[in-house]
């Protein structure tokens, strides 16, 4: 029976990384279809949404079999219980690559506005952020975890930087606007993405050390 549940959980750890890797690959192309003004790079990305939200589905569906079918102990448990929350992230994530795509193929049809430096640099950090997040939950690895938190101040001055740089754009010439505004969106999905990210790597924090480090309550810095 236990190596039955075993094989089970471990089932479940990969279907997650999966999912996890095909969010990944959905931030890179959905950025790389503005960067390089390729539509089919943003249709590539419409195209794995329906597997992110299946994927959800099924994950949380053999959760919640091996909850009620096999009763795991409590720490078991709440890698299961870590395991849903994660899926969710990771659903929140893929939306967020569509609604990037979405804006890519808007903006191929206008004039590029300005060189893109600092959104690859955003979409670069939001996805190894993702990455070691997803490594530190399959590895127990609360280091790993912490690093992920503390590299959500970068991109989110990057995203204060952005704002502020597409806002001067906006003011010296009305024409720039509805450009600047996308840029503005993107920006802002991929700091959400990052958000998302940090999320997972506060689980796995209190997960492997049983501190709840949301909203800093414990009056220590992230993680």
């Amino acid at each position: 029976m236990a190596r039955h549940f075993d094989d089970e959980l471990n089932d479940l750890k990969k279907k997650l990384t999966e999912s996890a890797n095909t969010v990944r690959s959905m931030i890179r192309k959905s950025v790389d279809a503005l960067k390089e003004r390729k539509d089919k790079l943003a249709k590539e990305v419409f195209s794995s949404e329906d597997k992110i939200n299946m994927a959800q589905i099924y994950i949380d569906d053999d959760a919640l079999k091996l909850i009620a079918l096999r009763q795991p102990a409590a720490s078991d448990l709440r890698l299961i219980v870590s395991i849903m929350k994660i899926n969710s992230e990771l659903e929140r994530m893929g939306d967020l690559a569509v609604n990037t795509a979405k804006r890519a193929i808007e903006l191929m049809k206008e004039p590029l506005l300005k060189p893109l430096i600092d959104l690859p640099r955003m979409a670069d950090i939001s996805q190894k952020m993702l990455e070691d997040a997803i490594n530190s939950f399959m590895n127990k690895d609360s280091g790993l975890a912490r690093n992920v938190c503390m590299r959500d101040d970068e991109v989110d001055d990057l995203n204060d930087q952005i704002f502020r740089e597409l806002i001067t754009y906006m003011l010296q010439d009305p024409h720039n606007i509805n450009r600047a505004l996308k840029l503005i969106l993107i920006s802002r999905y991929l700091e959400r993405i990052a958000d998302h990210a940090t999320n997972i790597a506060e689980d796995v924090y209190y997960m492997t050390k049983g501190k709840d480090i949301r909203h800093h309550i414990d009056n220590d810095k992230k993680c």
